[in-house]
């Protein structure tokens, strides 16, 4: 799951971050010698995850207390995926990288500009689980990073407010779609989806395709034998479904509003990722927080939950400085390190050992045991494709478009996506 956020405001502080990571990248991939051999080095470590930086500023720290020959220089920009872009073309990469497995992962590790970690004794830390998923999206069977946190795509539910209205967790779209049309006759508001940030539009949207589009839909899309028209029309009616049931005025409120006004009781459901429930939390630390599998289906025992590769770990194959990079990959991959990051980001870890210590998801653990999950689809829309998903969408359900006619649209977007690879 990516999550972009592009308004006018954010392209003036994205051209600034590009400029920023260029030169700190030049500086790492030039005059320095290593750490390893005992000199001082500075390594450039771009990542995705605004909410993160503060955790990562803490760790750096301690990384850098026991190496003191090594600098870690954090790149946080706005959006990373399109600075990673950019720094590719200029061929000034950062040393190590942390990002979502997204399209522009897929594409930098198909491109060779990324680390194989095949056969390397660090995947024994890791989840196999998670090292194949990332290999399937890749298309090879090398895995170009190392997963470090999963996450997922629960229904999110105020507990005090879902009594109020003798309510309990629905377990199927139908008990969902009666819930909410009860809270809305009492006068409450079902859903909060802040969708004034087009990304928050493909929590629903992936939950939904995962679930809906059929198991065989990416490999019959290619082929030609399936089409987003004929493939996910109950996709797109759900997600007019679900707008109609939002708060007041959804298109000019983006995420951090949303998640300030569900913690505050504004809804009783709330469609996102388990990466908003440190904030939500944050905003409210009274709340009485549920989290339960997003009911996409009428039968619940089939319902797949959403869970994908958060944040993977990886370094470029132009570093100079491989051994100093590797080395900050294994302190974060080190349990202690890497059960301080899952607790602090409220997120599932993919190292092995690392335990889930928050009860808000523990629902949701029965299903990653079982593998009881699916990625995200938007994770195998072609790269050119994916970066607009999220804005046709939001446009979508904006005017209400017929969704035969938006299904039209997205596969003509994946046509000429397609050929522009």
């Amino acid at each position: 799951m990516k999550r972009v956020i592009i308004t006018v405001s954010g392209f003036l502080a994205l051209a600034t971050a590009v400029t920023g990571c260029g030169s700190s990248t030049s500086n790492s991939s030039g005059n320095s010698s290593t750490g390893s051999s005992g000199g001082k080095v500075t390594l450039q470590f771009l990542q995705n995850k605004t909410e993160a930086a503060g955790e990562f500023d803490k760790l750096i720290k301690q990384f850098e207390q026991k190496n003191p020959n090594i600098k870690i220089t954090q790149i946080n920009p706005p959006n990373a995926d399109t600075v990673l872009k950019t720094d590719l073309t200029k061929n000034q990469l950062p040393d190590i990288i942390s990002m979502g497995a997204d399209s522009t992962f897929i594409e930098m590790a198909q491109t060779g500009v990324l680390k194989s970690f095949a056969g390397s004794s660090e995947l024994n830390n890791i989840n196999p689980t998670y090292v194949k998923m990332l290999e399937k999206e890749v298309g090879k069977s090398d895995p170009y990073g190392l997963p470090f946190t999963v996450n997922a795509e629960p229904l999110l539910y105020n507990k005090t407010l879902l009594k109020k209205y003798k309510l309990t967790p629905p377990t199927t779209w139908s008990e969902m779609m009666s819930d909410a049309q009860k809270i809305k006759a009492a006068g409450g508001t079902p859903f909060y989806f802040g969708f004034k940030d087009s990304w928050t539009t493909m929590v629903p949207w992936n939950a939904l395709a995962a679930n809906l589009q059929g198991p065989n839909f990416f490999k019959d899309l290619k082929s030609g034998k399936a089409t987003f028209s004929n493939s996910y029309q109950t996709v797109a009616k759900r997600m007019q479904q679900l707008a109609s049931y939002g708060e007041p005025g959804e298109f000019g409120k983006g995420y951090n509003d949303a998640n300030k006004a569900f913690a505050n009781g504004k809804s009783v459901f709330y469609i996102q990722g388990d990466w908003a429930i440190s904030s939500i939390m944050q905003a409210n630390p009274k709340l009485k927080l549920g989290a339960v599998l997003f009911p996409a289906t009428n039968n619940a025992s089939q319902t797949k939950l959403v869970s994908g590769i958060d944040s993977v770990l990886t370094m470029t194959t132009k570093t100079k400085h491989a051994a100093d990079a590797q080395k900050f990959i294994d302190f974060l991959i080190q349990k202690s390190v890497a059960q301080s990051y899952s607790d602090s980001q409220k997120l599932f870890s993919a190292v092995t050992g690392v335990k889930d210590s928050s009860s808000i998801v523990a629902p949701l653990q029965q299903y990653m045991k079982a593998g009881r999950i699916s990625d995200y689809p938007d994770h195998y829309y072609p790269s050119a494709m994916d970066a607009n998903v999220s804005n046709m969408i939001q446009g979508f359900l904006v005017k209400k478009t017929a969704p035969a006619t938006f299904l039209k649209s997205l596969d003509s977007a994946y046509q000429k996506a397609i050929k522009q690879q």
